[in-house]
């Protein structure tokens, strides 16, 4: 059975039935038991209409369970609007239903973690990683968030706030994660620059094509990663970042300046680098500082730190990092990494081999573990 078809096909059921009339929670509930009899039917079976199968079948979990809660009014009217068999309407909702749980009765970060969950597809351990937070507090979360909007008619969209911040984080996911949803994310967010004229929105697409250009560089042969200073530039996709670059020098010029803007420049004076040494660490640096004002994000800061020990030395960007909380992700990285810089490798080789355990993936372990033992026989040599 293909998985991916089903992952692409999930939104789009869900908006139906909320659509029909199904209280949010109740219908994530219905969706995700009929995936379960997709799992159990289809390798042996395969519907001629996917979606329809799925909506069908949903909308029927949904009933039964109505039936078992509702009043025998409200069962009855229920009964009635149960849509025939056959085709589905085939119009891409995805997008729509981003807005639809950007409910305005919920906070924004309840929003984000309740759509990325229901409509993102990434589990509660991505999500509480993306938000710096215990599992069991995104958990947590993510159920409040369900008892929130249950029962809520969705005839109120979020704000395009909310949505952009929704997509910034599946992006990010499908882009360094477990999960390939960062080809989605450029999707929907080009709908939603035709959609919606806002800078943001064109910064956030901008942001994502030019780091998108450079992901086919981004692991070796054996799934290995290569860190920037070290990719082929020849492998970049030099149209994906011309029209990056050219989206977002439009948006800077409405003068409205956003973190996803902010974020872009960084990347766009990356991609404009012709070698790793060529590139203009003292703008980067500046445009960090910009970020830092819009956002006062620590990930910011740990960035900005890297940043300073490349425009100004090792020894800088060890000042700016001693400002910072030792437990933020990726801390020990960044520590080793300007620590053998400065000369230090035997530092540098403890740093490493500590991230190489809090590492979130199997690929930024292995990585560090490399970098560990490089320093290491260095040493004994």
């Amino acid at each position: 059975m293909d998985e991916a078809l089903v992952r692409s096909l999930t939104p789009g059921v869900l908006t139906i039935l909320v659509r029909r009339g199904a209280d949010f929670a109740a219908a994530e509930d219905a969706v995700q038991d009929a995936l379960i009899e997709a799992f159990r039917v289809w390798p042996a079976a395969p519907p001629r209409d996917p979606k329809g199968w799925l909506v069908t079948v949903a909308w029927r979990k949904f009933l039964d369970q109505a039936r078992a809660d509702s009043a025998r009014r409200r069962r009855e009217d229920l009964t009635e609007d149960e849509p025939p068999p056959g085709p589905a309407p085939g119009v891409d909702d995805t997008l729509q239903l981003y807005f639809l749980c950007a409910h305005p009765s919920l906070t924004p970060s309840s929003a984000v973690a309740l759509t990325l969950r229901a409509v993102g597809g990434l589990t509660t351990r991505q999500i509480a990683r993306a938000y710096l937070v215990p599992e069991a507090t995104m958990a947590q979360r993510i159920s409040r968030a369900k008892r929130t909007v249950s029962g809520v008619r969705f005839d109120r969209p979020g704000d395009v706030a909310t949505v952009l911040r929704v997509l910034y984080l599946v992006f990010n996911e499908g882009y360094s994660g477990d999960v390939d949803l960062a080809a989605e994310a450029i999707r929907l967010t080009r709908q939603l620059a035709a959609a919606v004229d806002h800078p943001e929105v064109a910064g956030l697409l901008a942001l994502m094509l030019l780091h998108h250009a450079r992901r086919a560089s981004r692991t070796g042969p054996d799934g290995s990663l290569v860190p920037l200073a070290e990719q082929d530039r020849g492998r970049w996709d030099t149209r994906m970042i011309a029209e990056g670059i050219g989206i977002l020098q439009a948006a800077l010029a409405r003068d409205r300046l956003g973190e996803f803007q902010a974020q872009a420049a960084v990347a766009a004076l990356h991609a404009d680098a012709p070698t790793a040494g060529e590139t203009d660490w003292v703008q980067i640096v500046e445009w960090y500082d910009e970020l830092a004002r819009l956002t006062d994000s620590p990930v910011v800061r740990l960035n900005r730190a890297v940043a300073i020990g490349e425009a100004d030395g090792p020894r800088a960007g060890l000042a700016a990092l001693a400002a910072l909380d030792d437990a933020l992700p990726r801390y020990e990285a960044v520590a080793a990494y300007l620590h053998e810089r400065d000369g230090d490798p035997e530092t540098a080789a403890r740093l490493y081999a500590e991230a190489a355990r809090k590492a979130p993936n199997l690929a930024e372990r292995d990585h560090l573990t490399r970098q560990a033992a490089r320093l290491n026989a260095g040493r004994r040599r």
